[in-house]
């Protein structure tokens, strides 16, 4: 059994990516997933002056910590103007000054929806082509398109049956790669 460490790259307190991330993690079996939620991981906008004068913050160490004692990472992205959060961005950026290959040795499952058609494809594709930069390894990656129609919170399913469908075979693929 492999360790998995799930979380949404937004701060919002009613994120539909980290509402995905904790319905993906029920339904994965075989493994241990912890999710946590990037709220509690707030830090200081990066900057060069900011590292210097200050130092790492606390919420850094402690992240890039939870990070290097997974196997494995779900992340959802959130789509702003096409590319991933400026929250997001800058969670990126302290973990990088940290070191530059935290995600090393780390299969990912990337993630992403949106209230629209797209799914925020923008911001996942935007993902895809940077994590392997910080040494990640993309093994699956999944756009949920019109969350608030085809995903019900009331009940915590996928109401569409197709996509349902697609995200199980991306889920045992992600499982099978882990092993």
């Amino acid at each position: 059994m492999k360790k998995i460490l799930a979380f949404a790259g937004s701060n919002s307190s009613t994120s539909i990516n980290q509402k995905l991330v904790e319905f993906v993690a029920t339904e994965i079996k075989e493994h241990d997933v912890k999710v946590i939620n990037l709220q509690h991981f707030s830090m200081i906008m990066y900057s060069e002056d900011e590292e210097k004068n200050n130092g790492f913050p606390g919420m850094a160490m402690g992240l890039k910590k939870e990070i290097s004692e997974v196997d494995a990472l779900i992340i959802s992205v959130s789509e702003h103007n096409g590319s991933w959060s400026a929250f997001f961005k800058n969670i990126m950026d302290w973990l990088s000054r940290l070191d530059r290959n935290f995600l090393e040795g780390k299969k990912i499952l990337l993630m992403s929806t949106s209230p629209g058609k797209r799914g925020g494809v923008g911001s996942l594709e935007y993902a895809k082509s940077l994590l392997p930069r910080f040494g990640a390894e993309i093994v699956e990656s999944f756009s949920f398109p019109s969350f608030y129609d085809n995903f019900s919170a009331t009940s915590n399913t996928v109401t569409d049956e197709t996509i349902l469908l697609g995200l199980n075979e991306v889920l045992s693929t992600f499982a099978q790669q882990i092993k």
